[in-house]
């Protein structure tokens, strides 16, 4: 009886006393409480370190990546001056050191003395010479017909060929794309004519060296105040540098015609 009675007081006693020990247990400062100084201070003092570490890649990593591409191909120039050069007239022959950018000098002055040779007479015939033998070579005179028109379009001054940034309207409706115009469309599209015909290349992000061809007639593009490098680097970063779209004023009942049309498009961007 006696063994009995006690039993349950045991067992109430022994419950009793893991109630105070969890009890005591949660009475205890713990050293994640959120409401102390020391917890509290230290994820406030990460947060602060990485904020700085973060302001210090966006600053010195693309002053780093441009100065690494600057050296590599003035390396690179080096090297191949070098190679061009006899060792009498290389001043690295005579110098305990290395001059940086020479190979960059002598490349440009090679380049300026063929230039100044092939505006002569006799740097046409030759060049005339020559792009007949290679127009006879069936692989050949593909590539550098390609290559030799590409050339002639971007670098001559009087060209207006991928220096227009434009909105065509792609790939549906109220939806639009930054493009640029190449050119003028010299051959006639059915339908179409080629009054106001150009050529709109549309690149892809991030990557601008693929995209689409498309013909266009010109009053159905929005031109763009916006440089082409200035477009390039929104097509390149995907539209993290965000740059204001606004369009091109055009003076006219043209230009009152664009305006109409492209008022829709100005009600969805924000133009500070």
């Amino acid at each position: 009886m006696d063994a009995a009675a006690g039993a349950p007081h045991n067992r109430l006693r022994g419950a009793g006393g893991r109630q105070s020990g969890v009890a005591l247990r949660l009475s205890e400062p713990s050293g994640n409480d959120v409401t102390g100084t020391p917890g509290a201070a230290r994820p406030a003092r990460f947060v602060g370190l990485r904020g700085y570490l973060l302001a210090g890649i966006i600053v010195t990593a693309p002053i780093g990546i441009t100065f690494w591409l600057v050296w590599q191909v003035v390396d690179y120039m080096d090297r191949t001056a070098a190679a061009l050069l006899p060792a009498r007239y290389n001043p690295e022959t005579y110098l305990p050191f290395s001059v940086p950018g020479l190979g960059l000098l002598v490349i440009l002055a090679l380049l300026t003395l063929v230039g100044w040779f092939t505006a002569g007479f006799l740097g046409r015939t030759i060049m005339r010479t020559g792009e007949q033998l290679v127009a006879r070579t069936p692989v050949v005179r593909s590539i550098y017909g390609t290559l030799k028109q590409i050339f002639e379009t971007v670098l001559a001054s009087s060209s207006r060929s991928f220096r227009e940034v434009v909105l065509v309207e792609w790939p549906r409706r109220d939806c639009w794309s930054i493009a640029f115009v190449t050119g003028t469309t010299l051959w006639e599209i059915p339908g179409k004519g080629t009054s106001d015909m150009v050529n709109v290349f549309m690149p892809c992000t991030p990557n601008p060296t693929t995209g689409y061809l498309m013909f266009v007639s010109r009053a159905e593009l929005v031109p763009v105040a916006m440089t082409v490098e200035e477009g390039m680097r929104m097509v390149v970063s995907g539209g993290i540098v965000n740059l204001p779209l606004r369009p091109a004023e055009r003076s006219g009942s043209a230009g009152r015609q664009e305006a109409e049309r492209r008022r829709p498009l100005e009600q969805l961007q924000e133009v500070p």
